[in-house]
């Protein structure tokens, strides 16, 4: 069974998918920072909401595409 890992790679031998996929590399870290800091917080998407003022519906929507 492949792994997620082993398609990426696949994937990235194909020059306009590794363009693209490095291009949005650099949203990506960020979005991987803003839920490695809450998680590391051991906040909730609610509670990160009341802090930071970002809807936690949108807050949600960063950490799915974190996965």
């Amino acid at each position: 069974m492949k792994t997620f890992n082993d398609v990426l790679n696949e994937q990235k031998q194909n020059n306009e998918f590794k363009k693209e996929y490095e291009a949005i590399q650099p949203g990506m870290n960020v979005i991987r920072a803003i839920v490695d800091a809450r998680t590391s917080q051991n906040l909730t998407q609610k509670e990160l909401d009341r802090r930071s003022g970002i809807n936690q519906a949108d807050i949600s929507k960063i950490a799915f595409i974190h996965i």
